[in-house]
């Protein structure tokens, strides 16, 4: 048996990481707080989008790429569908080559460059394909069939078992407080239930708890919630799959994305991407505010009204863990040996969780991942600016 490593936490990339080191033949433990998935993590929730299109950014679209490619083949190991590939529609209400539609032109020709097939839609094919939508609101767009979501809290359930099976072990309801550093030297972690967990190398997957597990990086992070709704449509055919799909709607500067009809909880998500709400992760309710429904309502009144009065049945407040460049965090601690750090989701991780975790377990190894410099110990400040071309942030990108 190689190295024995212990995982502070069992979301996406947590538990994709611990299923990757047992494949390198590694001892690997997992705690995680209260039970998998954990109904405060970010990984919980009935849905996430999977999608290429990232601007113009190509790493993250070919760490996309590579992980879709996984995902299909998770689907295969757990023995249940839970990336569901419906397809992406980005949606936009002027022409993509208008200069305000900066991710929508940049994905598309980003796809060309890759060879990827993707439809180009006016407002005839928007309202043929997709007749829930505005086709007056909206009058072009892409549709990538190569996309659509993941049953998101069922996928690490089953990836939680799956690992188990593997060799690793899982100990839930064990909440990390502590790090145990000897002679400058992670070597284990105490939890708040009063148990210590002994390890060769600690990782800390850790989620919006991150920064407080590991108090000097959390100048360079903060936690935001988001709003996320989800809707009893009054006529359920018309939202679903194939004529409703994972959507975008001008996001860069709405924030608005949804999905369509859940095959097993029969709604219909809606969620703000956006700056958010800073709070904290432990302390603060994560509630979802009448003025957030306001917004939500207007949303759907002039972009798909059929849904504008449907019921809310579920909200809640996702909180994401933003870096404050938007970009992961996975490296090795610079002045504790044997600490490793895979974090900073920044709201889009969930897709990239094969590859974040194999990124991680190259990370825990000592190796150099292709993609790894980006995510480096980095220092961070108030000059910082934040990116993702498809988050609406109302400071807007600069250079």
């Amino acid at each position: 048996m190689r190295t024995n490593h212990l995982i502070i936490g069992a979301g996406i990339f947590g538990i994709s990481a611990a299923i990757e080191l047992r494949k390198r033949s590694h001892s690997v433990t997992v705690i995680n707080p209260g039970q998998i998935p954990h109904p405060l993590a970010a990984s919980t929730d009935i849905s996430k989008v999977i999608r290429m299109e990232y601007g113009t950014d190509l790493e993250y679209m070919e760490m996309a790429i590579e992980s879709m490619a996984a995902w299909r083949e998770w689907n295969l190991v757990l023995g249940e569908t839970v990336f569901h590939e419906t397809g992406y529609a980005i949606l936009s209400p002027n022409k993509i080559e208008d200069g305000k539609q900066v991710y929508e032109k940049t994905s598309w020709d980003n796809l060309q460059k890759k060879g990827i097939v993707a439809e180009r839609l006016n407002s005839e094919k928007i309202k043929e394909r997709f007749p829930a939508f505005s086709s007056e609101k909206y009058i072009d767009g892409i549709f990538n069939k190569m996309a659509g979501f993941a049953e998101s809290g069922r996928a690490v359930e089953l990836l939680a078992q799956y690992a188990q099976k593997t060799g690793v072990d899982i100990f839930e309801n064990n909440t990390a407080e502590k790090i145990i550093i000897e002679n400058n030297r992670a070597v284990g972690a105490e939890t708040r239930e009063g148990n210590i967990f002994k390890a060769e190398n600690i990782i800390v997957c850790a989620g919006n708890f991150t920064p407080y597990l590991i108090p000097e990086i959390k100048p360079f992070f903060k936690i935001t919630g988001h709003p996320v709704f989800h809707l009893k449509p009054k006529d359920p055919a018309l939202f679903a799959s194939p004529d409703f799909t994972v959507f975008t709607a001008d996001i860069a500067n709405t924030g608005w994305y949804g999905f369509p009809l859940h095959p097993k909880e029969k709604v219909v998500k809606v969620a703000l991407h956006s700056e958010g709400l800073e709070l904290h992760p432990a302390h603060d309710e994560r509630v979802v505010y009448e003025s957030d429904e306001q917004q939500l309502r207007a949303f759907l009144r002039s972009s798909i009204p059929a849904l504008a009065d449907a019921p809310v049945v579920f909200t809640r407040r996702c909180c994401y863990t933003d870096t404050l460049d938007g970009h992961f965090w996975i490296d090795r601690h610079p002045a504790v040996a044997n600490l490793v750090v895979g974090s900073g989701g920044s709201g889009h991780g969930f897709k990239m969780g094969p590859a974040v975790g194999k990124m991680i377990a190259d990370v825990a190894e000592g190796k150099q991942h292709q993609w790894s410099n980006r995510y480096d110990w980095r220092v961070l400040d108030e000059r910082t600016v934040q990116r993702e071309e498809a988050r609406f942030l109302e400071r807007g990108l600069e250079d």
